[in-house]
């Protein structure tokens, strides 16, 4: 049977589930007593297992199945989420992510799951100390209350329809109802030449499942996963939708050809509306059903009704794929705009002057369209940093705290792709080198609790993220030692200059290499990632108190603003992006320090570097020389060129393979007239 066509649903959905049961986990382990965030790790596993049942996955069903028997435990408190148990599904969750990264790589490998199902056996063993296994995880707390058959009375079963409504299912229903919600009996067709009946029943379940729950289904789920079942589906739903609302939604199924939705009918011979509800509401005494899971459902229930509500399909998924065939559209557009404003110029031609202006307006807010549709938040790479610190927090045994902010902050898609390695060495260099053991913070008069703070925020047009700790900060003798039995000269350094060593390459302070630090690559990979993405790295540190990593990042990379510069014959860009201020370059300003080029502005020191020189280049015979003032995260330096040629929009093109080695360029671009102009890498030079 051919599962393709849902795979890269399947691949999407697991991702995303994973990371949910990640950070429900985590809470859990704070929270054990929290029953909300246990029922929803109990479901969120439940999904991730009929999903890969439903698809063929046979050890991701295997694996979440004994992790939905852990968690049965819990949720029958008779095991609690103590640091043992979660690392152990820590592992799992670890291990499943590893099977979604094979399966979407298109692998066949099969990784080994045997030892890890052991652990989950021995912890259910010894929740139960000698009882009877647990049942069957799949089933929810309304089977496990099921009363007997010949227990029931005539108001549990649904004389109306097929399907045995137990108390706990009518208790539901009934709070629902109370709510105005509608509850439906549903009998759905497909049809019998389906030749996946189970994906075809979730892709039922996962449309239904977004405007209401459903409360019981016949088949149940395990029967409904191995297609243990004929055509036919019956349901009982609550939902705010009426009958005909459902009724379309399902229909527009493929491969469902009837669909029957009725009202519920609850009690044997009447139907249940919510005027009925709630005069028996004021009459009887509602029955009692201990158990969590009722709490949790109606809770949910309440919590949708509260929910004002929303238009459907309000979002659509696109293919990364197409979103960059898009801008690299727009980017062509920005191009030719730019040829056609040269030509307008050269020409003086009125009547194409005005169209030129609507276009360039067009073409700039189509351009702002493409990079708002591009941009996200960045807590999609935040999100997983809780659970990196919890594991750092074990392994080191150091108690620490990540405390995240402005995770709502924006960057382009391309950044937010590459900013996760450089962030991961930022926050294992916080946790090995920065957060002392619990005995030497409490020898400094510090909480026991070591912090590591990750704040995000927009400034102008950067995004600027920040990795604080409360530790010890940089012995700066310690990295002047270091550097000296390296090779690295210190003369001349300030104390800022001597911290900022620790992203050269190949130093490490750490003595002892480990498996989280010490062998001298971490920073030197951070200043490179941080560098090809255009941004700068630097770091303030006060020995005792604590130590700040400072990124500045460009909110997007691919159409940017630029200064045109001549140097010798060549033409180049700046971005606008580290240009202070232009200023006139007279030679008796010109100083001497350390062997070094600088003028004095603004009443500091700056540097001077002359760029025909670096990039060897001649100089042109014109007389006027400029010096652009740049700023590099918190250096500041000035650029010497032969003359200035105006701003423009300029589509960034990255260099092919044999340029790619080049560190003072970060790309190339095409303006107007055809020819190619190189894009200079301020910082390189800085």
């Amino acid at each position: 049977m051919d599962t393709s066509q849902y795979l890269s649903m399947f691949l999407e959905e697991s991702m995303d589930n994973l990371q949910t049961l990640n950070q429900a986990l985590l809470q859990l382990e704070q929270e054990p007593d929290n029953v909300d965030k246990l029922n929803e790790i109990f479901r969120v596993a439940h999904t991730i297992k009929g999903m890969a049942a439903t698809m063929g996955f046979n050890g991701m069903a295997q694996l979440t199945h004994k992790m939905e028997d852990v968690l049965a435990e819990f949720r029958n408190g008779e095991l609690k989420a103590t640091q043992e148990v979660v690392t152990v599904l820590f592992k799992c969750l670890d291990t499943l992510e590893q099977m979604v990264d094979i399966i979407s790589n298109g692998e066949e490998k099969e990784l080994p799951v045997e030892e890890l199902i052991q652990s989950l056996e021995t912890i259910s063993k010894n929740a139960h100390d000698g009882k009877l296994g647990v049942e069957d995880a799949s089933t929810s707390n309304k089977d496990q209350i099921k009363p007997k058959e010949a227990e029931k009375t005539p108001d549990e079963k649904n004389n109306g329809n097929n399907i045995d409504l137990n108390e706990y299912d009518i208790n539901v229903i009934k709070q629902a109802i109370e709510k105005g919600f509608n509850a439906f009996s549903i009998d759905i067709k497909i049809s019998e030449s389906t030749l996946l009946k189970s994906a075809r029943a979730f892709l039922i379940f996962k449309n239904l499942e977004e405007h209401g729950e459903i409360i019981k289904s016949i088949p149940g789920t395990e029967d409904l996963e191995n297609e243990n079942f004929d055509f036919e589906i019956n349901l009982v739903f609550v939902t705010h939708k009426d009958k005909d609302e459902i009724k379309t939604i399902l229909l527009d199924i493929s491969e469902v050809d009837k669909v029957e939705v009725k009202e519920a009918d609850i009690v044997s011979g009447a139907k249940i509306s919510y005027k009925k509800a709630q005069e028996k509401a004021e009459t009887e005494v509602k029955p009692v059903v201990k158990v969590e899971a009722v709490k949790a459902k109606t809770t949910a229930v309440a919590k949708k009704n509260s929910e004002p509500k929303k238009k459907v399909h309000q979002s659509v998924r696109v293919e990364l794929e197409r979103l960059d065939k898009f801008l690299n559209m727009v980017s062509e557009l920005v191009i030719n705009r730019t040829r056609l404003e040269q030509i307008s110029s050269i020409y003086k031609l009125t009547e194409l002057n005005e169209t030129i202006e609507q276009v360039a307006r067009t073409t700039n807010d189509l351009q702002d369209l493409v990079m708002k549709i591009r941009m996200l938040p960045l807590d999609s790479v935040f999100n997983r940093f809780p659970r990196l610190i919890r594991d750092l927090s074990v392994e080191l045994d150091k108690d620490m705290e990540l405390i995240i902010e402005g995770q709502d902050t924006e960057l382009d898609r391309t950044v937010i792709d590459e900013i996760g390695e450089p962030l991961i060495h930022l926050l294992r260099n916080a946790a090995d080198h920065g957060v002392e053991s619990k005995e030497k913070r409490a020898v400094s008069g510090k909480t026991p609790v070591g912090k590591i703070r990750l704040i995000a925020y927009q400034e102008g047009t950067k995004a600027v993220i920040k990795v604080q700790d409360d530790g010890a900060g940089i012995n700066v003798e310690r990295v002047k030692a270091k550097a000296e039995q390296s090779g690295i000269s210190t003369d001349g350094m300030n104390d800022n200059d001597i911290k900022n060593l620790i992203f050269a390459q190949g130093f490490s302070t750490n003595e002892v290499v480990t498996d989280i630090s010490g062998r001298g690559v971490g920073m030197d990979v951070v200043k490179t990632k941080i560098s090809a993405l255009g941004g700068t790295v630097d770091v303030i540190s006060e020995e005792g108190k604590g130590s700040t990593f400072i990124i500045k990042l460009p909110l997007t990379l691919q159409i940017i603003t630029a200064l045109l510069v001549k140097v010798g014959d060549e033409s180049l860009a700046i971005s606008l992006n580290y240009i202070d201020s232009v200023i006139d370059y007279k030679e008796e300003d010109i100083k001497k320090t350390n062997n070094k080029e600088v003028i004095i502005y603004r009443g500091n020191v700056l540097p001077i570097v002359r760029i025909n020189k670096k990039l060897g280049l001649g100089e042109t015979a014109s007389g006027k020389v400029y010096i652009v003032v740049v700023n590099v995260g918190e250096k500041t330096a000035g650029l010497l060129v032969d003359s200035l040629q105006g701003q423009q929009d300029i589509v960034i093109k990255p260099l092919g393979k044999t340029l790619k080695g080049l560190k003072e360029y970060i790309g190339a671009t095409i303006l107007g007239d055809g020819f190619v102009t190189l894009i200079l890498d301020v910082a390189a030079f800085v």
